[in-house]
């Protein structure tokens, strides 16, 4: 019975460094340069539980946008040029839905505690 009860702690677990790092992306979005990065989950040991085997950068480019340097050169004349910075890669959309997939799976596994923990309350209340 405390299988359930670990293999779903290891899920909130990792679900929570799921979470966290969707939320550091979602901060990131307007940070140039930025990558966005995933969790990537696996099964635990023995095939229990849920785990976060690897955090991935997405390593495609973000948009760009016009940034203006403005600089004094060695006389001291100010000598404005334009030139091109890249954005963050950041989609929030897909950011967006990974929260929620990510929320209703945490949901999942504390109902499964919950469950868990009612089962053995009502089975020790039989036992007294």
């Amino acid at each position: 019975m405390t299988d359930a009860i670990s293999a779903a702690q290891s899920a909130l677990s990792a679900f929570s460094t799921s979470m966290a790092v969707t939320a550091n992306n979602v901060a990131n979005v307007n940070t140039d340069g930025y990558k966005s990065q995933d969790a990537r989950l696996e099964t635990g040991p023995d095939g229990q539980g849920v785990r976060v085997s690897d955090i991935v950068r997405d390593a495609s480019p973000g948009g760009y946008q016009p940034e203006s340097v403005s600089a004094y050169n060695q006389a001291g004349v100010y000598e404005p040029s334009a030139g091109l910075v890249e954005t963050s890669n950041v989609d929030l959309a897909r950011q967006t839905v990974d929260m929620i997939q990510t929320s209703r799976a945490f949901e999942a596994n504390v109902v499964t505690i919950r469950s868990q923990d009612q089962m053995l309350g009502t089975l020790l209340d039989m036992r007294v």
